[in-house]
């Protein structure tokens, strides 16, 4: 290699030189500093970096990297610059299907044992209530690979052992149970062991995993970190909201615990080793007739009752099992006033869910704790921005309702790596104690992280529509103090995932079929028709990159990063990404940055695309924030009415995005997991054949999928690890 000060080294081989010496904060500032790297404008600080570079030896050739601007298709140094797989087909199959060169196995479905003491799973709907507290649970979602070390504690390195936490967000008792729940002519669940069945296949499990020498996976039946997590299970109330009058219940009279974690859809982790589940649609589930209620409730109650939307019958029925239990196991999912005080009834039973639920995989005794300083509201997930000795922890969250918010907490504790598997001690420290920000995207670009605090942000005593009265109270009601604080509302926030080589963050907005001509705005542009839905039925993904590299940080500039469509749809207002049939999708969930390949793996939750293709999981090498350019968007409605409207919009990706893989009918993607080599990648099939028809008392007829176990089996959901034959790491 030429000595670094050679006057003839042009501006391109010096950005090779520097691309190959920088690290990720160091390559993330120069992106920053207006996403070139040809660095013609950073002379003044190219003295220090190539200073440290001296001379060696022993250097290996460049890579070659190509300058990037803003309006050019440029690369990230560290990513692939192209993916190895061929693009697979559209397809409405009820079958797997991944690239040639990978294989796709079935590694745990719903029902299978995870103990030696429980017999193999019928699929009948005749297993037993109990055997599912060993059982691995239905309709798994996200899911979190923590490696074993040979201590038996959490090794963030470790590719052949591990513990993968799974959320089970839901369940569908037409296959649950043998002939459908039994509900009834008057509303009412008549059969206690089915509820009780139900109960148990939510939540979370924990299981062992291995891979053998031939790279195959398996789960061990009998290792100590198999555990289940349900609706039953014990949970401390942690945080500013916790041991508080809104907590207060007959179970907990002091409000410092609750019962049980449900519709558990996208998770997170902490860098100390624990896992973050998140309580999604967790007021469906509540009892609460409002003719009934309504008189016994304060104006406040009722606001916030119609703020999360807790009122109806309850989606399962679950409070309507008589006798009840001396635990109120059926009543505690009556949230009506029905006795003398708080603490004779369940009437506070809602505020106790919504919240990140911190469990440690590695410490099977330990309790559950409910981590109320992360905020109350539809929780898809809670993901980590990059942990840097001596910052904040910050953790990006998305709550999962149509013209809902962005949010972010950030830790009052300083990261200490002292406090690797220092388990809930740990979350105690960061978790406990910081401070909750919601997102306001302006329109030339900016954005905003606005304090979501008791006396900031118009969140007062004095706020009309919800009149707070401290802190617990704000947190509790977080979507009311959004709204004080001026937010903006997005098209269904869910998963978010950081690129380790940018520290750009980047969240799906699944779809918005609320979202009308008069409502669309800069990061939320398009008001359309794609068949009989309107609004943003095919979604978008938005990315934001923190000033100063500091996910602490106030502000944020933003761009759209893709744009779901038909291919065919109108390239100028609708298909703004140039997807192609090769890669065209709709309706973003689940995301995630492969740690080792750089990868962004997009998977899709889809009602709108669904005449074509079932759902599906793509592959995409991102750029950076900032590298398309200012797209104009005319939107029309079935009036004829318009409305234009300016965004950022990222250079289309082409050949750098592909679809990976096609599930089986009637599924959803969801979650994503990889052995830190890169692999091996696992991912949840979710409620395949999910529209089967049923008769009026539940009982199911004419299967619409039989996967995976294929003949006439009832479908099951199955998390399914994807490796290449060749042994190699996935997409690359």
């Amino acid at each position: 290699m030429a000595h670094v000060t050679d006057p003839k080294r042009t501006n391109s081989a010096i950005g090779e030189l520097i691309a190959e010496r920088l690290d990720d904060s160091q390559r993330r500032a120069l992106l920053q500093a207006g996403g070139s790297l040809a660095l013609l404008s950073l002379t003044g600080a190219l003295g220090s970096v190539i200073a440290g570079c001296g001379s060696s030896s022993g250097d290996a050739p460049a890579t070659p990297v190509t300058p990037v601007t803003p309006g050019t298709p440029g690369t990230v140094p560290g990513r692939p610059t192209a993916l190895s797989f061929q693009s697979v087909a559209k397809s409405l199959a009820d079958a797997l299907s991944v690239p040639a060169g990978y294989t796709a196995r079935v590694l745990l479905r719903t029902g299978d044992s995870l103990s030696t003491s429980v017999p193999e799973y019928s699929n009948l709907g005749t297993d037993t209530a109990e055997s599912f507290q060993s059982r691995f649970g239905d309709c798994g979602d996200g899911m979190h690979f923590f490696g074993i070390g040979s201590d038996g504690k959490f090794s963030s390195g470790v590719s052949d052992r591990a513990v993968l936490a799974v959320n089970h967000e839901y369940v569908i008792p037409t296959f649950l149970h043998a002939n459908g729940p039994t509900v009834s002519d008057a509303r009412v669940r008549t059969v206690p062991s089915e509820v009780q069945k139900e109960f148990h296949a939510q939540g979370v499990s924990f299981t062992e995993v291995n891979r053998a020498a031939d790279n195959s996976w398996s789960y061990r039946k009998d290792s100590s970190f198999n555990r289940r997590v349900d609706t039953a299970t014990d949970m401390v109330l942690s945080g500013p909201a916790g041991t508080t009058p809104y907590m207060v219940t007959k179970y907990s009279p002091n409000g410092s615990r609750t019962r049980g974690t449900v519709s558990n859809c996208g998770h997170g982790h902490t860098p100390w080793g624990t896992y973050l589940t998140c309580e999604e649609n967790w007021w469906s589930y509540f009892r609460r007739i409002a003719a009934l209620d309504d008189p016994k409730r304060t104006t406040k109650e009722l606001a916030s009752f119609a703020r999360y939307g807790v009122q109806g019958e309850g989606r399962e029925l679950w409070a309507t099992v008589t006798p009840d239990t001396a635990d109120n196991a059926y009543g505690r999912w009556n949230a009506m006033v029905l006795g003398s005080g708080a603490s004779a009834d369940y009437r506070n039973v809602a505020n106790t869910f919504g919240w990140v639920v911190e469990i440690d995989p590695f410490a099977s005794l330990s309790t559950p704790r409910k981590r109320t300083a992360l905020g109350r509201f539809a929780h898809e997930g809670a993901w980590p921005a990059r942990a840097q000795s001596g910052k904040p922890l910050v953790w990006y969250m998305g709550c999962d309702a149509q013209n809902e918010y962005i949010y972010k907490y950030v830790s009052s504790a300083n990261w200490d790596p002292a406090d690797v598997n220092g388990g809930m001690a740990a979350g105690d420290k960061y978790l406990d104690s910081g401070k909750l920000y919601v997102a306001k995207f302006n329109a030339d670009g900016s954005g905003n992280w606005l304090e979501l605090s008791l006396g900031r942000n118009g969140i007062s005593s004095a706020y009309a529509p919800y009149p707070f009265a401290d802190q617990a109270d704000v947190l509790i009601n977080a979507r009311f103090a959004a709204d004080a604080a001026g937010g903006t509302r997005m098209d269904r926030p869910e998963w978010a995932g950081v690129d380790p080589l940018t520290g750009a963050v980047y969240m799906t907005l699944t779809n918005n079929a609320s979202r009308t001509l008069s409502t669309v705005d800069a990061a939320n542009p398009r008001y359309y028709k794609d068949r009989s839905q309107s609004g943003n039925p095919n979604g978008h993904i938005i990315r934001w990159l923190e000033s100063n590299d500091d996910p602490a940080a106030a502000t944020f500039r933003w761009d759209i990063f893709l744009f779901g469509a038909r291919a065919n749809a109108d390239g100028t207002n609708v298909n703004v990404s140039g997807l192609t049939a090769e890669n065209d999708f709709s309706s973003p969930d689940s995301l995630y940055f492969s740690p080792a390949t750089k990868i962004c793996w997009i998977h899709t939750d889809d009602s709108a695309y669904t005449d074509v293709t079932n759902c599906m999981t793509l592959a995409a090498l991102p750029g950076y924030v900032g590298d398309g350019t200012t797209r104009t968007i005319m939107n029309t409605d079935a009036s004829g009415s318009t409305k234009q409207v300016q965004t950022s919009a990222s250079y289309p990706l082409g050949a750098r995005l592909k679809r990976f893989l096609v599930g089986p009918v009637q599924c959803e993607m969801s979650g994503f997991a990889e052995s830190p080599d890169g692999r091996a990648l696992f991912v949840h099939v979710m409620h395949p054949g999910e529209g089967t028809p049923a008769s009026s008392l539940g009982t199911p007829s004419a299967y619409t999928s039989h996967w995976p176990d294929g003949g006439a089996a009832r479908p099951r959901s199955a998390t399914v690890v994807i490796t290449r034959n060749d042994g190699g790491q996935i997409g690359v």
